[in-house]
């Protein structure tokens, strides 16, 4: 069931800008064809991030509720608005999916509690744990992983499955002081050896311009022996209909090999991994094979995979039509 609202008055409208720590608003026409081809992307957006009484997304038929569209001079469509505590603090003209992505996304961390910045702690709302900007010009599309999806070989049953791997709230291993023993473990471990292999299927068409890997090892006060390793050697596959198989990976080249230094893991444990952009324009999959740890143990943790880049391939929306407009002139 959606959770967008939509406005049916102006005294409803008004009554949620007072009722809502941030709104944000679509106004929209039935006729308006950009308007048609975003509102999937806004949807998509609503079913994320709605918070009753805190995050609320609503769509204005512009048509039919034209006392408020001209409360605010909206003269062209779609227009999208994001009210703060009432009061107007963004506004996107036109269909364009990116800066809409952004700018809610950025609102919505802050009103998480997160960073106003454009790093990696304030592009997403719940993952303000992670340091760093985001490349320039991409964003956050983890979101576009069909967790439904995902399948991942040789991980051991004991610890979280793999779609734990793309939740964006903060690690466990970041925590501070030890985890109560009944505390679920919100991380993958490889079983019969260090080898991990991860399908990894999108929604949608995306340009895939780098990849984070977050690995924890154990606190000291954890008091594990057996301490897993962090992966060192990974290699990815782009566009693959189905997960790899060990023996099929070592005879399928990968479109790029990484190794990961001791040096490229931050302070949260994270290692960024720029991807040879040219070869991941495109992508409706990857695999991901991790194929050793950085030691000698027979184990490796990951605790998230984060996935930077684009959504789909800009499109040219068409012009934008102005209130009162008819389709077609």
């Amino acid at each position: 069931m959606s959770k967008t609202v939509q406005i049916a008055s102006p005294a409803q409208f008004s009554g949620l800008l007072k009722s809502s720590k941030i709104v944000v608003a679509d106004f929209y026409a039935d006729w308006c064809g950009p308007c048609k081809a975003i509102a999937p992307i806004y949807e998509q957006l609503s079913a994320q991030l709605s918070r009753p009484n805190h995050i609320t997304f609503v769509k204005v038929n512009v048509d039919t509720q034209k006392e408020v569209a001209a409360s605010y001079n909206v003269t062209a469509m779609p227009t999208f608005m994001i009210f703060k505590q009432g009061t107007v603090v963004e506004k996107v003209t036109g269909a364009d999916p990116q800066k809409l992505q952004a700018v809610v996304r950025k609102l919505a961390a802050e009103a998480e509690g997160g960073s106003s910045s454009s790093g990696f702690g304030g592009s997403n709302s719940g993952s303000n744990w992670r340091v760093g900007d985001l490349p320039k010009g991409y964003g956050d599309v983890s979101d576009q992983v069909d967790v439904k999806g995902l399948e991942l070989l040789n991980s051991n049953s004991e610890f979280g499955s793999v779609r734990v791997l793309f939740d964006s709230s903060k690690p466990s291993g970041l925590q501070k002081g030890k985890a109560p023993e009944n505390q679920a473990k919100d991380w993958v471990e490889s079983d019969t050896d260090e080898q991990l292999m991860m399908f990894m299927p999108f929604q949608a068409t995306l340009k895939v311009h780098t990849l984070q890997i977050t690995s924890l090892p154990p606190k000291p006060e954890d008091d594990d022996d057996d301490v897993p390793m962090r992966p060192q050697t990974i290699q990815i596959y782009p566009n693959r209909p189905h997960i790899l198989g060990f023996e099929e990976a070592d005879d399928t080249p990968a479109a790029q090999s990484i190794t990961i230094a001791e040096s490229d893991w931050d302070s949260t444990g994270t290692a960024t991994l720029p991807l040879r952009f040219v070869k991941f324009q495109n992508v409706t999959s990857l695999v991901l094979f991790i194929v050793d740890g950085d030691g000698d143990g027979d184990r490796v943790r990951v605790d998230r995979v984060r996935v930077i880049g684009e959504t789909g391939e800009k499109r040219d929306l068409g012009k934008l039509e102005k209130i009162g407009d008819e389709p077609g002139e």
